[in-house]
């Protein structure tokens, strides 16, 4: 959904959406995995399980992670559609994450904004209340830093 936001109010694709819920969009910029086209039977087809990220250096990702390679837990058809790669990077949003082969966005953000990151994998799988996961610690902390500066002024 961030990326379709993006794509919409800050590249200007109007009517940007998902091949998920909108049939034959003008601007499909998250579009069905190539490997699903043909599935009939969905089932246990999709993209499911713990799946390798190649993590940008420099980016609120590195930061958070702490690391340049990560796995991830996954459970989607649909991904980043890299006609559009170009085109949002160019508008400003960073790829942050990407599959170890660079043929799919793993994880998105917007350098201008206090937090933004954003991940196609489901991190909510891999934190645990003593162990929470770095994305959700990383917002928490930017919250909290937020808060302590509103309370100053």
């Amino acid at each position: 959904m961030a990326v379709i936001e993006f794509a919409r109010n800050v590249c200007g694709l109007e009517g940007a959406n998902s091949e998920e819920m909108a049939e034959n969009p003008p601007y499909p910029v998250i579009h069905l995995l190539p490997d699903q086209k043909h599935v009939t039977e969905k089932g246990a087809t999709m993209r499911l399980g713990s799946w390798d990220c190649n993590v940008v250096n420099n980016t609120l990702a590195h930061k958070l992670y702490g690391s340049t390679r990560i796995t991830e837990r996954h459970r989607h058809r649909y991904e980043v559609n890299n006609y559009f790669r170009e085109k949002l990077a160019q508008s400003g949003m960073v790829i942050s994450g990407v599959s170890p082969d660079y043929r799919l966005v793993e994880m998105i953000e917007i350098p201008e904004h206090p937090f933004f990151v954003a991940t196609q994998a489901h991190p909510e799988f891999k934190s645990r209340p003593n162990r929470p996961h770095p994305l959700f610690k990383g917002i928490v902390a930017a919250a909290v830093e937020r808060q302590a500066r509103v309370s100053v002024k």
